[in-house]
């Protein structure tokens, strides 16, 4: 503040204490209050947005444009905006918004010409009192004129971020309930958000959220910092209002359709096709961390991973490639990572991988989430605390060798073996410990198969060509069974990779009885 004639304390001091009048006006107990008290009542679904908006057409409706110089905050020296979601398509109800300021709790008024749109007819029909279906945050990433949307609150309780110069795909949600199950899942949404507005200096900024739903309301705080990667602190307290069969707390959302680990479909000229190639996981009591390589299976699958003490899990998009894909407009390699780490022990229970087939690339068929092991009962709350990272694979902090590919193939085949019934896998690990070693070195595979599998054979050799270690397989599944595997390398008695597990199920891929 050049010219202030203050003194650098006095001006920290000020900021200080317009930060704790910002806290003082509004903060999460006040949300956790609302929800408590909405718990107590009977379900209301949202108002939902008129016929015409949702029959939209997908293209239609993203002609509906907000105009950057609406934007909430844009005259006030904030590095960070926010921009509007119209209802319409999926953003099928309104949500309500309000800023906290140093003046306090306000509501943002809905006006609809915030938005150009594609034609006079259609803007004659929107109602003047429609509302808004979420909001977009933008920040400058690399030049202060230039703002940059890195995170997007919009529709049932999703949120979507990025890291710097990546393009979004994989989502948050708020909560997942019986995702997966044969009685069909539960959507709750957010219904109502209140913005902090951040100093003019700030580098973070708090969103709080409450969710509502059948069976659950709740109190969300999201505590957000933009940059390489996009870090948000989650604080949420649940009340139910119903039993929960499945509850999924820090759930993720992604799309895989095809990879190098599967058959490409008839027609398909790309070599990939996804938002997320697998699954880590990171158990604190054993220290093993696990990767699982995603499928689009013939038929739903759910796979558990029982974990003594959760450090963490997230959906990774290794693949970084633009080679890897050939897209250049959906630019798949700049697709996010995103990593769960509890802020305290979230007690026993497991990560739950979700699968769903898919027949294309715009059906996000992939959850992964934390079951807890306790259950869950009308009328008790619950609190949790999780750090969200999004961003290049490296928001893990894996640190030992990784399965950089994983490809499966017949094993009566020429490179493959001669084994009928079989198949053949193939795993590359690359990672600083293993790039120390040499083919002298005596590093060795440790495989092992679920009920009923075969392994006929498996090793290990080092490839210069590319500087991996390449863990070999071959195996043979039981009838009708999924073939089930995990292999990690080993040099005596150290551990140098992660462990690497996979589940083939039949009529899948190169089990389907049509090939």
């Amino acid at each position: 503040m050049k010219g202030s004639g203050l003194p650098t304390t006095c001006l920290m001091m000020f900021f200080l204490a317009c930060h704790s009048n910002l806290a003082n006006a509004f903060g999460f107990e006040d949300v956790a209050r609302k929800a408590s008290e909405l718990a107590g009542k009977s379900y209301q679904e949202p108002q939902p947005a008129p016929d015409f908006l949702q029959t939209l057409e997908y293209s239609v409706y993203q002609g509906i444009r907000f105009k950057p110089e609406a934007s909430l905050w844009r005259s006030g020296g904030s590095p960070f905006q926010i921009m509007m979601i119209p209802q319409g398509s999926f953003y099928a109800h309104a949500v309500k918004l309000h800023v906290i300021d140093s003046e306090g709790v306000k509501p943002v008024t809905y006006d609809k010409a915030d938005f150009d749109y594609p034609t006079p007819e259609l803007a004659k029909r929107v109602p003047a009192d429609l509302g808004y279906a979420g909001f977009k945050l933008t920040f400058p990433f690399d030049r202060k004129n230039v703002q940059n949307q890195f995170l997007v609150f919009g529709g049932g309780s999703y949120f979507r971020a990025i890291g710097k110069g990546q393009q979004f795909g994989l989502s948050g949600r708020g909560i997942s309930i019986d995702t997966g199950l044969p009685a069909g899942e539960e959507f709750p949404s957010f219904t109502e958000f209140w913005l902090e507005r951040p100093a003019a200096d700030s580098e973070t900024m708090v969103v709080y959220g409450l969710l509502d739903g059948p069976s659950l309301t709740g109190a969300y705080r999201f505590v957000i910092q933009p940059g390489e990667s996009t870090r948000i602190r989650v604080t949420a307290e649940l009340f139910f209002r119903d039993d929960i069969q499945q509850l999924g707390l820090a759930p993720l959302t992604s799309m895989f359709y095809y990879g190098e680990n599967t058959l490409r479909p008839r027609g398909e000229w790309r070599p990939q096709v996804h938002d997320s190639d697998g699954l880590l996981v990171h158990d604190g009591q054993s220290g093993e961390w696990l990767w699982r390589p995603l499928l689009n299976p013939s038929q739903l699958q759910l796979s558990f991973h029982q974990v003594g003490q959760l450090k963490g899990f997230g959906l990774m998009q290794r693949n970084q490639q633009f080679q890897q894909f050939q897209d250049s407009e959906a630019r798949y390699d700049l697709r996010p990572s995103a990593w769960v780490q509890p802020a305290k022990d979230w007690g026993p229970g497991s990560v739950v991988l979700v699968e769903i087939p898919s027949g294309a690339e715009t059906n996000d068929n992939v959850a992964a989430f934390w079951k807890p092991d306790q259950d869950v009962k009308q009328g008790e709350s619950r609190r949790f605390e999780y750090d969200l990272a999004v961003g290049r694979p490296a928001v893990s902090s894996h640190p030992s060798g990784r399965a950089i590919h994983t490809f499966v193939g017949d094993g009566n085949r020429t490179g493959g073996g001669n084994e009928v019934g079989a198949y053949r896998f193939i795993v590359d690990f690359q990672g600083k410990q293993l790039s120390a070693l040499g083919p002298e070195d005596a590093v060795v595979s440790q495989v092992s198969g679920g009920k009923g599998v075969e392994i006929i054979e498996h090793f290990v050799e080092y490839i210069p060509a590319t500087d991996v270690w390449r863990l070999s397989i071959l195996a043979r599944p039981p009838e009708e069974e999924p073939l089930s595997l995990r292999g990690f390398l080993s040099l005596g008695s150290e551990t140098l990779t992660e462990t690497w597990t996979y589940s083939l199920p039949p009529a899948t891929g190169l089990r389907a009885k049509s090939e």
